[in-house]
């Protein structure tokens, strides 16, 4: 089925089938704009020429100190240059890319390491400490690579090689090492192990070279574009948007440290067009006391949780446009998108405007499908109540969990990659989070959803942030408990804010107590929910 009668000839070869690979990019951009810029980071501004040397002196240093196809390289970096360049330079030199979280602990980052065997680690002096002590438990220890950042109050040590000096020895005609095969292993993420030990997702030259082509078709690119890059670098690979914008001719801007005045003076001083971020650092940037004004569309992609209606509603008000995308470390990041249907939706409100957008919406082009199943692993009614688990299956899921088939197959069962996520699916076919499976709350049989009370809460003008857990009760087994973040200056009570959601909520959704002071955060934004869920059990 599918043949032609006769296909004699008709054969895959080097000239009609080449495997897929982010590298193609990179190779692609140096030649048609060899002088268009691609990098920036304060005084840093590479063109593409630039950019593609130091990726083939990158790799062909990484060559000399041992590593070969296959082995792993990791990075303890900020967004900075050096981490942009090793998304290129890593696979360049047949190597598998292990961007690690620079907010973790000692143990957790030497488990990383064992786990991975990294042969090199490219490590910012900022967490040189870290990586020391973390090496230090290792009996096959990484040959450390130190990447200062003067500017940014953080010089070289002096303890190890550094990263200019790996640079300035490499060879800017390298020549880059393509995979034979584009299911071979490209990057190595750990999932953030909130309970257990994190999981090594295994991403591939085709899924992350598919992801790039569909997100320029997603968010709309044209090109030129200039992406600050505000989601961190360690996290799904920044979204893939590095391996992404050399395909448009973009420009990659680093941004070190996030706040709102960076941000916003990113987006004046620089033209941004494109950034990606929490929706913490949307409540971040609408909350800023005097924001910097800009005369030019901004597009932002936000994901990582729900975001609050009134938050999406208040970023309108400032000049951005949201779209809100979903995915999770083992689909390169955003898979799912939030479409919007021109006309019909234009007319309403901007309250029901931006409840639509609060919505994760449709897969993405190089995905095959997204759905929602109930227990017995069917697909759920679209009738925007029925609640079920989200599922995805197509280019842009991983390869499976490093070392662990168990987890692998679990993850994969009924042939669709199971997220562990709570949602409905609307009459429309767009899926809605309503919880992860562990955040239900379920209050004298009745199931509460956390985002649901967490989105009511947000409307509230005192509210800068919140997150509603389980809170063991003797009667109802458990009852919503509220952890709430004011705004500098704000003041409400508990009575207050617990009245302000009854009146919009049924009773049993209602937070029986309100627990006020700084919620803690992944370094992506996410608020460590089982942090709180700890702190009540003790």
């Amino acid at each position: 089925m599918g043949w032609l009668e006769d296909e004699t000839g008709l054969d895959k070869g080097q000239a009609n089938f080449v495997p897929l690979t982010p590298l193609s990019h990179l190779a692609r951009a140096v030649r048609i704009w060899p002088g268009r810029e691609a990098l920036v980071y304060g005084e840093t501004r590479l063109t593409y020429a630039d950019y593609a040397a130091q990726v083939s002196r990158q790799a062909s240093g990484l060559v000399r100190l041992g590593v070969q196809p296959g082995d792993v390289v990791a990075t303890l970096l900020p967004n900075v240059p050096a981490q942009v360049m090793a998304s290129f330079g890593v696979p360049a030199c047949g190597a598998v890319l292990n961007t690690i979280n620079t907010r973790l602990d000692v143990d957790t980052v030497a488990y990383i390491l064992g786990h991975g065997a990294a042969k090199v680690l490219l490590v910012d002096t900022q967490f040189l400490d870290l990586a020391e002590a973390a090496c230090a438990t290792l009996d096959t220890k990484p040959k450390l690579v130190e990447v200062p950042d003067p500017g940014a109050g953080f010089p070289a040590s002096g303890r190890h090689m550094l990263h200019d000096d790996l640079l300035a020895d490499g060879d800017p005609d390298f020549a880059w090492i393509y995979p034979q095969d584009e299911w071979e292993s490209l990057a190595l993420n750990y999932t953030s192990g909130t309970t257990g030990r994190p999981k090594g997702v295994v991403y591939h030259h085709r899924g992350a070279y598919l992801i790039t082509m569909g997100t320029v078709i997603s968010w709309r690119m044209v090109l030129y574009p200039k992406l600050l890059v505000v989601v961190p670098l360690f996290h799904c690979n920044g979204w893939c948007h590095s391996w992404m914008m050399p395909v448009v001719g973009g420009t990659v801007h680093c941004l070190r440290d996030v706040s709102a005045d960076g941000i916003f003076d990113a987006i004046a001083d620089e033209g941004i067009t494109h950034f990606g971020g929490a929706p913490i650092v949307l409540n971040m940037l609408v909350n800023a006391p005097a924001p910097r004004p800009f005369d030019h569309a901004v597009e932002v992609y936000t994901a990582g949780a729900p975001p609050a209606a009134a938050t999406l509603g208040k970023m309108a008000d400032l000049g951005f446009n949201v779209t809100h995308v979903y995915g999770l470390t083992e689909t390169y990041g955003h898979v799912v998108e939030n479409v919007w249907q021109p006309g019909e939706w234009d007319t309403l409100p901007p309250e029901e405007q931006a409840a639509l957008k609060a919505r994760q919406g449709v897969a993405y082009p190089m995905m095959e499908g997204v759905d929602v199943f109930d227990a017995d692993g069917a697909p759920i009614p679209a009738d925007a109540e029925t609640q079920g688990e989200i599922a995805m299956r197509g280019n842009a899921v991983m390869k499976g969990y490093y070392k662990n088939p168990d987890a692998t197959a679990e993850a994969f069962r009924g042939g669709w990659f199971r997220s562990g996520d709570i949602g409905v699916k609307h009459p429309d076919g767009y899926v809605q989070i309503a919880d992860r499976a562990k955040d239900i709350i379920i209050s004298g049989g009745e199931n509460v959803s956390s985002v649901e009370v967490e989105g009511t809460l947000m409307h509230h003008e005192a509210v800068l942030v919140c997150a509603v857990v389980a809170k063991p009760d003797d009667h109802w087994g458990e009852v919503p408990c509220a952890f709430v973040e004011l705004k500098d200056g704000a003041q409400v009570t508990e009575d207050a804010l617990i009245a302000f959601v009854r009146a919009r909520l049924a009773g049993f959704k209602t937070p029986k107590s309100v627990i006020f002071g700084e919620l803690p955060k992944t370094s992506t934004g996410k608020i460590q929910k089982f942090v709180l869920r700890e702190r009540l059990k003790a």
